[in-house]
Formats: structure tokens, C-alpha cells, sequence
């Protein structure tokens, strides 16, 4: 019987891809999921598994160029000989008279097994791959239900993914590969009946070997020294990878011996052997090792959501007409304002009364008085919002995200900052969702905390303005014709002139500029 290989569904927009190499030659035996061939699209390249075991025989050469369902090899299958010739051992010794418990032994590896498939899962409608970034498990490994097998990165968010079902797991897709979704990952043979330890096992050894066979399960029952053992979690690996710090030199507090972001934050770099054994009579040449070592240089690959946030960046900056308009404000009256409410603030409200509830009020009442500034373009067509879904900048371990405080214009100061914290929270630990990273109509971005006096934010696509905060400056500045010393704050809004004039985009800023330096405005809405 022979199987045909057909060319799977990559994404909804790939409808061809191009045969890249051939692992295999034509007439070879395969295996089972063993790598067949590489296929190129205009997106990205996967692999081909062997749906089944036989003799291969290719269709398509390197370089054809398939529609997806495209029939690109055959698989003859030679397996029925097989199977007929298992259970013949089993008929054998079952005429045997004598030795029945024998004959129960064959039927244990005979136990019925299915393999299963793991494949990326969709995980959004503008993404179509995704990078495997961190395998928890090994080829071989036996894994349980609902147990995590590795980390996936797509260009907006990590997320985890479980096992299906229990069973050995064997890797297709190694970390750093793209795999688009719907792409194979590994596959989890799952064995019916448990045959951990086979009965077999122990009859057979009386008559085989000798008694020193029985205790050959000794080299099975080390669990104690599992794969968990010395071996980091992904957030641990990433802060051992940061320090330099080797995961053999880092003891585990976690189950079975795993190494815990605590144990990482907590590890300190092995102390360098003192050079006292250092021979005097070359210090030269020891001291110009050094300066060389000093000047090693090392390659890491950008992950996912960094090149795609420099593709975007990019491309914002070719695509628009962006312009960056600026303005300053005393920020003495939100100040004094915080300092005389911010302890009964918090302990009414359980949040601290930051500068971003300020700034994102008064944003949300400049949008309603221009409309302009909170819409996007669509083609020839210009998209106005009713509704202010405001994004915030945060500077996440693995790069900028962007969360989105959705109906801000409906909240209180102290719903804004609780929205705040939390999507603060959950951006530096990776536990932000699609949904909650996408749909803002306005960005706010904070260079401030970083020390930042002034700087010109790039616009968040498909928005058409974002807002920039930096630091607080102590200036002199004239005051009713007094030179006073106040806290001041430059402001910077970059818009896109195609749907935003220079008259809109400064009235914008300074009407910004007014409700900060008079909250009282906020709180009456005038």
C-alpha cells in the first residue's frame, strides 16, 4: 500500500511553496516522522515529517514549485509483513505446553500504541508562525498530561503549551526554529496499558541471565536524579544566561532538583581562582591576555517580538508623514495636588496616585475635542473612534509592549492607575494576552523614568499620534513677570500629517498642556 505525501496547509495567505532539499533519496526506507524534506513559502520554512514507515519514492524534485494539497512523495508501505510476523512468536510459543507463563510475556511489547501529533495552535489572526524558544523537555522523555513542554514566541506575546496526552515525547521542531501554525512541533507515542515494568522482565531473566539481572532495574529506578535535576526553568535560564552564570554551578531548590528564577536571581558568579600560582617572571604576557580576553565579542539571535517591533518601527517610518510637534509643562500644580492626596488616595483606593492617571485623563479630553488625533487610516478612508483604548509603552524583559487600557475616558484616577499596575505587572512577567496588547487608538510612552529630556516617539501603527512624557527638570521660568524655579516637563506628540494638520496637532498639545497645569479642569470637565 503506498501513502501519498501531500503538501499541508502553511496559512490562510501561502497558497505554494517551493521544495528546498531533499533529506531523503528516492527508494530510501523511512521511519515514522523522520524529516523528509525542507519546504520554502514566502514566509517562512518548515519541515516535512513521513506520515508513515516504507520506501520513499519523490514526486517533486528540489526547486518545484507545489500548490498547497499538491501530492509532493509516496510512501510504500511495507509494515503488513511486519505486524504478521509479531504475533507469530506469540502462536509459537503458545503450542509450547509447557511454559504459559512465557507465552503472556511477548504480548506486553505487543501493547497497542498511537502516536500524536503536536502542532502550534492558533494563537491570533495576524499571526501566522511562530519561534520555539525553550523545549522543558527531551527527546525520549516521558511526559504527563497538561505538563508544559516548551515556550513559543510569536511577535506579540510567549506562551506556554501542554502535553495532550501522556506518553514519550520525541522533538521535530528544535529551539530557535519557526514553525508556522498549524506547523508539526513533536509527537507523544502514547502506549495503551502500562508496561513500565514488564512481568516479563522478571520471569525471563531465571532462565536468560544470571541473578545479577534482577537487579538491572537499579539502572531504571534512579528517578530521584529526573530531568528536571540541574536544569533551569525558562525565566531562570534567561537570568543565568544574563549573568554568565553556568546552570552546573547553580543548586535547585525546585522539584526534583529544577533551578527556580529565585535560585538565579540568588546565584552568584563562580569567584575566579586567584592568580597566585601567577609566574612573575611574565607579567607582560599575562597582562596582555587579559586585555584581549576583555575584548571577546558575542552574537544573540533577536527574537521574534524584536524583529518584528524593528520591521514596524520601519515601516512606520517609510509609510508616514511623521512630524513631531513640541511643548512644555509646569508640572507644580499635579505635584502639589499628589502630595497632599496621595496617602489617603492609597489607602482609599489600595494604588499609588502616579503621574500616567494625570497625563491619561487629560489625553482622553483632548481626543473628544479632536476627533483626528484618536482615528487611523484605512485605505482611502479615514476611521474615527468613539471610544478612547489608550496604549501604554512598557519595557518589558524581551523587548517594548504596548498594553491597551480599553474605555479609558469612563475611568476614575484611581481605575486608570489600577490598570496600569496591572498591565505593568503582567507585561515584565510575559503573561500579557493577544487581546490585551492590541486595538489601541492612542499611545502613551514614558521616556521620563529613564531619564529622558526630550525625544521624538515613533507612532505605534495603525494609530496616528502617540504621545511622549520625559523627565522633570527644575527650570527657572517667568511667572506673572517673576523669574521662579519649577518643575517642568517637555511634552513631544508625533503625528501623521496625512490625517492630522499642524493646527490640530498644536491645539492638541496645548489643550494638554492647559488640563495639567489646572487639574481642577479634570475633575469639572472644562
Amino acid at each position: 500500500m503506498a501513502i501519498e505525501m501531500k503538501v499541508p496547509a502553511v496559512g490562510e495567505s501561502i497558497t505554494e511553496v517551493t521544495v528546498a532539499t531533499w533529506n531523503k533519496k528516492e527508494g530510501d526506507v523511512v521511519k515514522l516522522d523522520e524529516v523528509l524534506c525542507e519546504l520554502e513559502s514566502d514566509k517562512a520554512t518548515f519541515e516535512l515529517p513521513a506520515e508513515a514507515e516504507g520506501i520513499l519514492h519523490i514526486v517533486a524534485k528540489e526547486g518545484d514549485v507545489l500548490p498547497i494539497g499538491a501530492v509532493i512523495c509516496s510512501i510504500e508501505v511495507v509494515g503488513a509483513q511486519t505486524t504478521t510476523a509479531t504475533p507469530a512468536p506469540a502462536a509459537a510459543v503458545a503450542e509450547s505446553p509447557a511454559p504459559a507463563p512465557v507465552a503472556a510475556a511477548p504480548e506486553a511489547p505487543v501493547a497497542v500504541s498511537k502516536v500524536l501529533e503536536v502542532k502550534v495552535p492558533p494563537v491570533g489572526e495576524s499571526i501566522s508562525e511562530v519561534t520555539v524558544s525553550v523545549w522543558n523537555k527531551k527527546s525520549g522523555d516521558t511526559v504527563a498530561l497538561d505538563e508544559v513542554l516548551c515556550e513559543l514566541e510569536s511577535d506579540k506575546a510567549t506562551f506556554e503549551l501542554p502535553a495532550e496526552s501522556a506518553g514519550v515525547l520525541q522533538i521535530v521542531a528544535e529551539s530557535g526554529a519557526v514553525v508556522p501554525i498549524g506547523g508539526l512541533l513533536a509527537t507523544i507515542t502514547v502506549v495503551a496499558g502500562a508496561t513500565t515494568p514488564p512481568p516479563a522482565t522478571v520471569v525471563a531473566p531465571a532462565t536468560t541471565l544470571p541473578p545479577a539481572t534482577v537487579v538491572a532495574p537499579a539502572t531504571t529506578l534512579p528517578s530521584t536524579e529526573s530531568y528536571a535535576a540541574g536544569h533551569p526553568s525558562p525565566a531562570a535560564a534567561k537570568i543565568l544566561d544574563e549573568k554568565g552564570i553556568a546552570a552546573a554551578q547553580v543548586a535547585g531548590s525546585g522539584v526534583g532538583g529544577r533551578i527556580t528564577k529565585d535560585d538565579a536571581q540568588n546565584a552568584q558568579p563562580a569567584a575566579v581562582a586567584p592568580a597566585a600560582p601567577a609566574p612573575t617572571a611574565v607579567p607582560a604576557v599575562a597582562s596582555a591576555s587579559v586585555s584581549t580576553d576583555a575584548r571577546a565579542t558575542r552574537r544573540e539571535k533577536m527574537s521574534s517580538l524584536r524583529k518584528t517591533v524593528a520591521r514596524r518601527l520601519v515601516a512606520v517610518k517609510n509609510e508616514t508623514a511623521m512630524l513631531t510637534t513640541f511643548n512644555e509643562v509646569d508640572m507644580k500644580p499635579v505635584m502639589d495636588l499628589r502630595s497632599k492626596y496621595k496617602d489617603k488616595f492609597k489607602e482609599k483606593h489600595g494604588v499609588g496616585l502616579g503621574f500616567m492617571s494625570f497625563f491619561t485623563k487629560a489625553v482622553c479630553v483632548a481626543l473628544k475635542e479632536f476627533p483626528s488625533v484618536n482615528a487611523k487610516i484605512d485605505g482611502d478612508e479615514m476611521v474615527f473612534h468613539d471610544f478612547c483604548d489608550i496604549s501604554i509603552a512598557v519595557s518589558a524583559p524581551k523587548g517594548l509592549v504596548v498594553p491597551v487600557i480599553r474605555n479609558a475616558e469612563n475611568l476614575s484616577l484611581a481605575g486608570i492607575e489600577s490598570e496600569v499596575v496591572r498591565l505593568a505587572v503582567k507585561a515584565r512577567d510575559n503573561k500579557l494576552s493577544l487581546e490585551e496588547m492590541t486595538g489601541g487608538t492612542f499611545t502613551i510612552t514614558n521616556g521620563g523614568v529613564f531619564g529622558s529630556m526630550m525625544s521624538t516617539p515613533i507612532i505605534n501603527a495603525p494609530q496616528v499620534a502617540i504621545l511622549g512624557m520625559h523627565n522633570i527638570v527644575e527650570r527657572p521660568v517667568v511667572v506673572d513677570g517673576q523669574i521662579v524655579i519649577r518643575p517642568m516637563m517637555y511634552l513631544a506628540l508625533s503625528y501623521d500629517h496625512r490625517i492630522i494638520d499642524g493646527r490640530e496637532s498644536v491645539s492638541f498639545l496645548v489643550r494638554v498642556k492647559q488640563l495639567l497645569e489646572d487639574p481642577a479642569r479634570l475633575l469639572l470637565d472644562i
